[in-house]
């Protein structure tokens, strides 16, 4: 079963959506054009829209003409990152500062075009809600639409998400059978010494000696703490320290992130960088304190779901084609604050090499137009087949 004929025709409309949205980029919180965009769109289609959840979130509702039947929520992420573009293709952004570097332009116009099709055909029995979410970049906004009731409103029996994956071949899909993005915590350690000249190093506590032995203790977090055939990653991605040659400076701070993908491998990283810490401080007689914070969850995608998925992207694409439990990935996804409430699954569509070979989140990504259709099939196959009318 490939690409439906009537997505396949408006293939057009969906590049100028996505080359729209990509040129007008609006980060976290800040959709506004965007959603308008998303909104107007889908009541041009005849979907009911509900437009202010999570401030600039927005959930288009169609039924179905095949009778009643169970409700499904398909979500796509429409905010842009705070980073320059540096290609030069007339559809660039024209935000300074700002840009489409996740593929979320993408993810937004894929369902759009699923959300046209099934309103024009309304080929199942049942609901679907259609869910534009805002602010997956850092700032939870999958979370915020989970705490403001999107499943009280718009009750969903399942929920599912798509993402893009540079590097993996255009016309193919990957699906993982449980986790498949990591848990991200943030931890913001401060080192308090007693500054001092460089020239007398006994005289003072020295917190960069502190600060890079603590860096490279923390590494055995993952050697040594956690259970080798477990996964984790602890990266140190900030040291703060100083600002001139001869002096020795009273404070430093060092920042990262922990990914995990189970409570317990989360727990134990944390307890090992708080014992790694105080052993540091203990030995080099000065203060460390500690802020750590809990981001997403790791997204867990349920099994029979993950499942029906493969099977719906098999339909489409042949089965040689779906790539079955691909290594998980230690990017995080707050689409995990909505599987937390619902059984779903959370599939990666290939977007083809990219420029030069580049990834998500670098200043020369931009989306594979080419695979709109596609996506847009597999969202529309899914509801149908979800939703298919019982005999």
């Amino acid at each position: 079963m490939p690409i439906i004929n009537r997505i396949a025709e408006f293939h057009a409309d969906m590049t100028e959506w996505r080359r729209r949205i990509h040129a007008n980029p609006e980060t976290a919180f800040e959709e506004v054009k965007t959603a308008a965009f998303v909104a107007e769109t889908l009541e041009g289609f005849g979907i009911e829209v509900h437009r202010g959840l999570a401030r600039t979130g927005v959930v288009g509702t169609l039924k179905g003409a095949k009778g009643d039947g169970p409700a499904i929520g398909l979500r796509a992420d429409m905010d842009a990152l705070n980073m320059a573009e540096k290609n030069a293709h007339a559809w660039r952004s024209q935000v300074p500062g700002k840009m489409h570097a996740c593929g979320h332009d993408g993810h937004t116009t894929m369902l759009l075009g699923a959300a046209r099709y099934l309103a024009e055909t309304r080929n199942f029995a049942g609901t679907v809600h259609f869910i534009f979410q805002p602010a997956e970049e850092n700032e939870g906004g999958g979370r915020v639409m989970v705490e403001e009731g999107l499943f009280d409103r718009f009750p969903c029996e399942t929920v599912w998400g798509m993402h893009n994956f540079p590097g993996q071949d255009a016309g193919t899909f990957a699906v993982c059978r449980g986790p498949a993005m990591a848990a991200a915590d943030r931890f913001d350690i401060r080192i308090r010494g007693k500054g001092g000249h460089a020239a007398a190093p006994h005289l003072a506590t020295d917190t960069i000696l502190a600060g890079s032995q603590l860096v490279a203790a923390l590494q055995t977090i993952a050697s040594r703490s956690i259970d080798p055939v477990e996964s984790v990653v602890v990266t140190v991605t900030q040291f703060h320290a100083g600002d001139a040659y001869n002096i020795i400076p009273e404070d430093a701070v060092l920042r990262g992130t922990i990914r995990s993908f189970t409570p317990a491998v989360q727990d134990a990283a944390e307890a090992a960088l708080r014992r790694i810490a105080a052993g540091v401080a203990q030995a080099a007689g000065l203060e460390i304190a500690i802020d750590y914070a809990r981001g997403y969850p790791p997204t867990v995608n349920d099994a029979a779901e993950s499942d029906f998925a493969a099977e719906i992207a098999a339909e489409i694409v042949g089965g040689e084609n779906v790539i079955q439990d691909p290594d998980p990935k230690m990017g995080a996804e707050d689409f995990s604050f909505m599987l937390q409430q619902k059984p779903g699954c959370y599939i990666w569509i290939g977007n083809g090499p990219g420029v030069g070979g580049c990834w998500l989140h670098n200043p020369q990504y931009d989306f594979n137009d080419e695979i709109l259709p596609l996506g847009a099939t597999y969202w529309a196959r899914l509801a149908e087949t979800r939703l298919a009318p019982k005999p």
